[in-house]
């Protein structure tokens, strides 16, 4: 595996249109900080007025329930 391989994360896109709804998810994207998983999910999720978009980290996600 390439360096550049091992540093790409997958970021999990959240977003919402109106200040009163819940964050839903959008989908993911890959980049190797914060700042290009920011930048990639602005262009890859720009159907929608959103009020608000986050990315997490999924090395971050926490499993609450996992059926086998």
């Amino acid at each position: 595996m390439t360096k550049l391989l091992e540093d790409i994360e997958i970021y999990e896109v959240f977003a919402k249109v109106k200040a009163e709804e819940p964050l839903r998810h959008c989908g993911n994207v890959m980049a190797t900080d914060s700042v290009g998983a920011k930048v990639y999910a602005y262009k890859m999720y720009d159907e929608f007025p959103w009020t608000e978009m986050v990315v997490v980290p999924r090395r971050v996600m926490v499993t609450v329930v996992k059926t086998k």
